[in-house]
């Protein structure tokens, strides 16, 4: 289902449990930065295209075309997360251009950060590859998000998921595995995170065609523009 494009609530994805070590954000010197002027204030997202260069360029070029400018955040959760970038202020859906290729675990891989406090990811369905336009921000440490790593080997010798061992598994039936991929982080939030808090913890409630995790009144982007 695309209507919010996340793949599934978060008591269905408390089940990840294997860990990543910490590790940081790899900030170029010159990491392009995104500012959004929004109804509750202004922040200013960093990107890191060493990390994920299909993912930041999807998200510069959706930028670019203005797609942002007029959109609302449209689930909003207080101790999990705070979703944008999909639909107008009548809750209508934008168009978007076709998805693009989850780069989740290559992006650990070369540094980059987990799903932490600040941090910024692409918004899904159940489809790993699916995200498009829509992005979330964590506003708590939400590891059960991350991508899962796949211990070296094919077969795998040992893989240990939820709590039980399988032994010997075809390398490809792990990397293909919906469930292990996660979500892939791009950037984070370097400035007005006090706004994002804000965000956060306004009222919800049912609103367009959603049941519930809507503001109350309308939180919208009204422009999205490249500042660095």
């Amino acid at each position: 289902m695309m209507s919010r494009n996340f793949s599934a609530p978060r008591r269905a994805l408390t089940s990840l449990a294997l860990a990543l070590a910490t590790a940081g954000p790899v900030a170029a010197a010159d990491a392009p930065r995104v500012r959004f002027a929004t109804t509750a204030g202004d922040f200013v997202i960093e990107v890191y295209p060493d990390q994920a260069p299909r993912t930041v360029e999807n998200f510069l070029q959706y930028v670019r075309d203005k797609h942002y400018d007029g959109t609302v955040f449209h689930r909003v959760i207080d101790n999990f997360m705070v979703q944008g970038g999909g639909f107008d202020a009548k809750y209508v859906q934008k168009p978007t251009r076709a998805p693009v290729p989850h780069e989740g675990r290559e992006a650990l891989a070369k540094g980059g950060t987990k799903n932490v406090v600040g941090t910024v990811a692409m918004a899904r369905t159940s489809d790993p590859n699916s995200a498009s336009a829509q992005f979330f921000i964590n506003v708590k440490d939400n590891a059960f998000l991350d991508p899962t790593p796949i211990p070296p080997g094919d077969p795998v010798p040992r893989f240990e998921y939820q709590g039980k061992v399988y032994e010997n598994t075809p390398r490809a039936q792990l990397t293909s595995a919906p469930q292990l991929f996660g979500y892939t982080v791009f950037g984070k939030v370097v400035s007005g995170m006090d706004v994002v808090n804000r965000i956060k913890v306004t009222p919800t409630g049912a609103g367009g065609p959603f049941p519930s995790d809507v503001p109350k009144t309308p939180i919208i982007v009204n422009s999205a523009t490249l500042v660095k």
